[in-house]
């Protein structure tokens, strides 16, 4: 869509808006279309933008006389009704906006984070924001689980279907999948495809960390899934996997998170001993590509025993990564004024889409400044200019100047007062009904959250607002937040509440080490059902997150927090804080690995012709770096600076030679 078809788009809708008998097509040519186009032209895109206007939700009408054919043109009459495709008023209580903001926040910057945001601003246009506050320093949120989440999403409520390559955990054969993907759901603290697999013709279950590939989206390929399907049944039906026990060898004084979990072997399966300098673990697991990932990122420290599918998860990622290391560098430029943030495709439909927000927003925000605008759609002044240029420019066809849309801005203060029946929102999308009801049932099960009855009415509330698109929102379903360790958090939720520091014992898995340090705690957030806390480290000199997993000990001290110290940023919480003077280090993400731009706060990125790209991070310590590089199998490498190349290098042939040897 070019920008004038966007302009041409606005003016037929609000044209069928504002028309209560309907035109003829002969008076939409004349006064919308070139009418110098030929009658098959404007026949191909009148048809078009019908189908257009249809997909953005509004349902066009033919009016018909009586008597006549509704195959006449010359009789034949279309509008839109002012109803058509319009979000319902919302009214909501305070606590009901709260459990709303936070099931909005929920959402990591990728995945549904977009939709959920436009989501609030179209209930802010539909009914009055209260002035709420979220409860002190609580910031829940969803991890995503990279690009193939986001593609399936796409897939599934466009139904489409999908292809990628899988792991299957019965038969450990890597295989090319062809799938409908009916829903997505985590269960187990794992993320699940469920759909109709077309190569054994029935449904099956697929784990995301089980793709070894990116997700191709058949795009002329399309489906229908089940009436009432229910994503959260089927995986309630799953079992989780048995528990087993691995024997691994580990380096002496070495790997202490992974002791804390493991016991000792007294009697090896093999008959056999570690040799000098190992002790031989039993460690826990359910799922061997779980486990094989966490022992791929120790390299040259653990070793595998048994069994023996375990060992070659742990073989198939080191090897991944030694052969991505091994291939040429890529050719690439980082594009001037580049932001980390992975660039999406901006569209004239997502234009289109905005303009419609757009409106209503401004009727509902009279005054704002031209900027703070800008900054709410997550667009620059520039492109919010040229979405005003295009608005004023737009209104019944041929009118006078009183039948265009008049906003104002010459003093950088946005007024709108002519909106020409565009001045309420649109309905939900599948993607922002989703998006809320999702965030809404994962908050159930959260201390201080759930209790009430909020939860529950404003969850029934927007169910009857989406309509069919909430139905649809059953194909989604989010994981636990709910944290492991409650005592840990309501003592930290406390803290922050009274001001109050906090002495702790804190086991640092980089570091591979115990320490104690007095904090003053900040704000609690979480990936899913692991929760930090961000607080200000004094043994540190700076703020530090801290996972409440790997705190030995917590105590209250007396002692009232060091003024000023604030939350680093606004939401959402980041789990690494870079600094100026951190090192700044490029890699290279395959296609299966480009969420992780996103994850670590990229400051640059520049996309590869493979769907992969190259990104600049910063990090304060690279230690670990090589961990990081093992642990991700050939989805990420280290460019610059070389010498962190160079060891992530020898970090993954230490591994190597060790199980050779």
């Amino acid at each position: 869509m070019s920008a004038q078809r966007t302009e041409r788009l606005l003016n037929l809708l609000i044209a069928l808006l504002n028309s209560r008998y309907g035109l003829r097509r002969s008076e939409l040519r004349e006064k919308i279309y070139d009418a110098a186009a030929s009658d098959a032209a404007f026949s191909r895109m009148f048809e078009r933008d019908k189908n257009d206007l249809r997909d953005f939700g509004f349902e066009v009408e033919t009016v018909t006389d009586l008597g006549w054919s509704s195959d006449d043109p010359a009789t034949t009459r279309y509008r839109i009704g002012k109803e058509s495709n319009r979000l319902p008023d919302v009214e909501l209580t305070r606590d009901e906006w709260t459990v709303l903001l936070l099931a909005s926040q929920l959402w990591e910057q990728a995945a549904l984070g977009p939709a959920a945001t436009n989501a609030m601003r179209k209930l802010q246009a539909s009914g009055s924001l209260a002035d709420v506050e979220l409860p002190a320093g609580l910031q829940p949120r969803i991890k995503p689980a990279g690009q193939a989440f986001e593609d399936l999403v796409a897939a599934m409520h466009s139904q489409h279907a999908v292809q990628f390559r899988y792991l299957a955990g019965s038969t450990g054969r890597e295989e090319e999948r062809t799938v409908e993907p009916w829903g997505l759901g985590s269960r187990f603290g794992q993320w699940y495809l469920v759909g109709f697999d077309r190569g054994r013709g029935a449904q099956r279950f697929f784990r995301l960390s089980r793709f070894t590939s990116a997700v191709s989206v058949l795009t002329k390929e399309t489906f229908t899934p089940p009436a009432g399907f229910n994503v959260r049944a089927e995986l309630d039906s799953l079992p989780e996997l048995p528990l087993q026990s691995a024997v691994v060898d580990v380096r002496k004084d070495r790997l202490l998170g992974l002791r804390k979990r493991a016991a000792p072997v007294l009697d090896s399966p093999d008959g056999g001993t570690p040799d000098g300098g190992w002790d031989r673990l039993s460690v826990p697991y359910r799922d061997a590509e779980l486990l094989g990932e966490e022992l791929a990122s120790y390299g040259p420290n653990a070793r595998v025993v048994s069994p023996e599918d375990l060992a070659t998860a742990v073989q198939r990622r080191l090897e991944a990564a030694a052969a991505f290391l091994a291939a040429p560098a890529p050719s690439y430029m980082f594009s001037d004024g580049s932001s980390g943030k992975r660039a999406r495709t901006r569209t004239s439909e997502d234009q289109l889409k905005r303009m419609l927000q757009l409106v209503p927003f401004l009727v509902h925000n009279q005054g704002l400044h031209i900027q703070d605008v800008a900054d709410r759609f997550g667009i620059t002044r520039r492109e919010l200019e040229a979405d005003l240029l295009i608005l004023i420019c737009s209104g019944l066809p041929q009118g006078y100047p009183d039948e265009l849309l008049d906003i104002q801005w010459e003093d950088d203060h946005v007024f709108i007062t002519q909106s020409l029946e565009l001045n309420k929102p649109v309905r939900f999308t599948v993607d922002e009904a989703c998006a809320l009801l999702t965030g809404l049932e994962t908050l159930n099960g959260l201390p201080g959250v759930a209790e009430g009855g909020a939860l529950e009415s404003v969850t029934l509330k927007l169910m009857a607002a989406a309509g069919e698109e909430g139905l649809r929102a059953a194909s989604l379903s989010g994981p636990e937040v709910s944290p492991a360790n409650t005592a840990s958090l309501e003592t930290i939720r406390g803290a922050i509440a009274a001001g109050e520091q906090l002495h702790l014992v804190y086991f640092s898995a980089q570091k591979d080490s115990l320490s104690e340090r007095d904090v003053d705690p900040l704000r609690l957030y979480s990936m899913d059902n692991t929760w930090y806390f961000e607080a200000y480290c004094h043994s540190a000199a700076g703020v530090r997150n801290f996972r409440l997993d790997r705190i030995e000990d917590l105590q209250p001290t007396g002692k009232p927090v060091s003024p000023p110290v604030l939350p680093d940023g606004g939401f959402p919480a980041k789990l690494f804080t870079p600094n100026d003077d951190d090192t700044l280090v490029t890699v290279q993400l395959t296609a299966r690995g480009a969420g992780l731009a996103d994850d670590y706060y990229a400051e640059r990125t520049a996309a590869l012709p493979d769907g992969g790209l190259v990104a600049e991070i910063r990090f304060g310590s690279t230690a670990w770096l090589p961990m990081f590089v093992a642990q991700h199998g050939g989805a990420v490498r280290i460019l610059e600076p070389s010498v962190l190349a160079d060891a992530s290098r020898d970090w993954i042939e230490a591994a190597l030679a060790r199980d050779a040897g």
